[in-house]
C-alpha cells in the first residue's frame, strides 16, 4: 500500500458517497432553477443548500 494511501471502512466509504451524491443533487437543483428562470431569492436558497452539502462532504478529512 502506498504510504500516502487513505483507508476507509465500508461505512465511511458509503457515508462519503452519500455526501457526494447530496452535493450532486444540490448542484442539479441549482442548474435546473437557473434553466427555469428562478428568481434571486430561490437561487440564493439553493446555493446555500449546495454550500452546506459541499461543506459536509468536505468534512470527512
Amino acid at each position: 500500500m502506498a504510504p500516502d494511501a487513505v483507508v476507509l471502512t465500508a461505512d465511511e466509504a458509503a457515508e462519503l458517497a452519500d455526501r457526494v451524491y447530496q452535493v450532486r443533487c444540490a448542484a442539479e437543483d441549482v442548474s435546473t432553477a437557473v434553466d427555469e428562470g428562478a428568481d434571486g431569492t430561490e437561487l440564493r436558497q439553493l446555493c446555500d443548500a449546495l454550500m452546506r452539502a459541499a461543506k459536509a462532504a468536505d468534512g470527512w478529512r
